[in-house]
């Protein structure tokens, strides 16, 4: 027997739940290109970050990615045991971790430059045009602007 449901709580009616669905399913289609790459869907967007910008701080990284640096360091130690990146103290500031890729990650970069286009294709031959996606990406920015903003 059915019960009844207050329209608010169900679940199709949720925000919540498709951005959560597609998240994980989104990083399921990472997986076998990043599995070539011997990194985690989570290492890869440090790495992303740091062939965009080469040497940050772990705080900057953690601002980029909308992470905590109790999330973050641990991905970067596994990232420095692969030799992927360098940690090393800031010279002008002590408590300041700067990140540094070494010549293995950015010789990782080359390897990942079809990934994003292999992703965009995975995405339009179901449906979705390059514009819509494009237009779908930027609302999700402007999601995350706001959602960052309540969090403090």
């Amino acid at each position: 027997m059915s019960k009844s449901v207050c329209e608010q709580l169900k679940l199709e009616n949720q925000l919540c739940f498709p951005l959560y669905a597609a998240s994980r399913l989104t990083t399921k289609i990472y997986a076998p290109y990043l599995k070539k790459l011997d990194i985690t869907y989570p290492q890869y967007l440090v790495m992303l970050v740091l062939w965009q910008y080469n040497e940050m701080s772990v705080k900057d990284i953690g601002n980029q990615l909308f992470l905590e640096s109790n999330t973050l360091t641990p991905l970067l130690k596994r990232l420095e045991r692969k030799k992927l990146i360098i940690r090393s103290r800031s010279i002008d500031d002590e408590r300041t971790v700067i990140i540094n890729l070494t010549k293995s990650g950015l010789k990782l970069e080359s390897q990942a430059q079809t990934i994003p286009q292999q992703i965009e294709n995975s995405f339009t031959v179901d449906g979705f045009e390059k514009e819509e996606l494009i237009v779908f990406r930027d609302n999700l920015v402007k999601l995350l602007n706001i959602l960052n903003k309540q969090k403090k």
